[in-house]
């Protein structure tokens, strides 16, 4: 079957990794070279920037605020990268091909951006959505475990299992540093040679089936041969006629609460980023550079405007926090909140990527839908996005956006 992007799903990881693996050079800068615009240094736009840099087209990467900005999708401390996506295979296969890059980067960098801590998955009766790529991972060969609630029990003493009935290890996963990683992959696109600029943009008018130029939020224009917004949580507003609704930025809120000093017990190598699946998806990280347990909510919460929200914590959200964590994860049970967030996630109705060509704009691609699980995918996401801009290759229908409006709402797990 193919993936879209010229490459059977069987050799998807290995054309891919044959087409990046010459050296990092800088980007031809030339007026015969393709001008693209990239707007959104987030995960998505900056990688797609790299990747359309390294295939020679002269980029320019634009942002309002900033790459891992505070308003971004991108923004905060870090982010999971784990390979279970249910029966999706090619949500696994990205995460492989992501991992070879985000190691890459880091390695080219010198700079710590990924953490390994497993990922503990936590079931009850029901664990169809493990079950179903635990064969795609044996293929891809992530290696998972399978204890049982009382091996469990013993190796991670610091967890109350009570409700659990099925677990599983992801060995290879763990936390990518978000706000940084988005900084790196910026400072490597300017070192190869790319222009970066922090500017507010709109899209420009739409004329013959093109885009011809952005307008700049200080009165100027920016003429380029294509143009990428991978703006997040903007993108519904900024493109109402093919996205509009379909991407809703709902308000999320994300809390770090203080661990014992000295104890090893909430460290990396002790605790495993964890998701648990019961009456609602929860899921944290243990207490990775110092910054305390992280715990989150996957349930959906009230629309946000991401531009002019006024970020305060609600009570309830918060105490139904330390509810669940005195329940699963006693020993925190009086643990200080050291910090919050107030995000948003911005997913497509059914919770796949939106990765595709502007419907009324030859000139125009589209990314996001990726809010709770796309982050890790981005240098993957990058490289497919520039293989379409450059070489015209025609998206993965399952990213496409005509499917937009006929789907069901789901979550990060549910749908995938």
């Amino acid at each position: 079957m193919s993936n879209g992007f010229g490459f059977s799903r069987r050799t998807f990881l290995g054309g891919m990794a044959a087409a990046a693996a010459l050296p990092a050079t800088p980007g031809i800068q030339s007026d015969t070279k393709p001008h693209v615009a990239v707007i959104g240094a987030g995960a998505f736009g900056g990688w797609s920037a790299l990747h359309l840099l390294r295939r020679g087209a002269r980029v320019t990467l634009l942002d309002a605020w900033g790459p891992g900005n505070s308003r971004a999708s991108s923004g905060g401390e870090g982010r999971a990268i784990r390979a279970v996506y249910g029966p999706d295979r090619i949500y696994s296969e990205m995460v492989l091909r992501a991992y070879e890059l985000w190691e890459a980067l880091a390695r080219d960098t010198g700079r710590k951006i990924y953490e390994e801590t497993g990922a503990l998955w936590m079931m009850g009766k029901d664990d169809s959505y493990v079950r179903a790529a635990l064969p795609i991972l044996a293929d891809l060969g992530f290696p998972v475990e399978n204890p049982g609630v009382a091996e469990a029990a013993k190796r991670w003493p610091q967890i109350d299992f009570s409700g659990v009935v099925n677990i599983y290890l992801e060995k290879r996963a763990g936390a990518l540093m978000a706000r940084e990683a988005c900084a790196v992959v910026r400072d490597r696109f300017v070192s190869e040679g790319g222009d970066w600029r922090q500017a507010h943009v709109r899209p420009g008018k739409i004329e013959n089936n093109s885009m011809q130029s952005l307008d700049l939020g200080d009165g100027s224009r920016l003429t380029a041969d294509h143009y990428l917004f991978a703006c997040g949580p903007w993108l519904g507003s900024l493109f109402p006629d093919v996205i509009g609704e379909a991407v809703r930025p709902t308000r999320q809120e994300v809390y770090y609460f203080g661990t014992s000093a000295g104890r090893q017990t909430w460290l990396p190598g002790a605790l495993p980023i964890w998701i648990d699946f019961g009456r609602k998806i929860y899921y944290g990280f243990p207490d990775i550079h110092g910054r305390g347990f992280k715990f989150a909510d996957d349930t959906r919460g009230a629309p946000i405007d991401p531009s002019t929200a006024e970020r305060q914590l609600t009570p309830t959200l918060l105490a139904e926090a330390r509810r669940f964590i005195s329940r699963r994860f006693p020993g925190l049970a009086d643990a200080p909140l050291l910090e919050s967030r107030v995000c948003q996630y911005e997913n497509s109705p059914d919770g796949h990527l939106i990765l595709d060509r502007h419907s009324k704009a030859a000139n125009v691609w589209l990314a996001g839908g990726g809010s709770g699980h796309g982050f890790k995918l981005a240098p993957a996401v990058g490289e497919m996005l520039a293989e379409s801009i450059l070489k015209d290759v025609k998206t993965e229908p399952m990213f496409g956006i005509d499917r937009l409006g006929r789907t069901s709402k789901g979550t990060q797990f549910e749908k995938k």
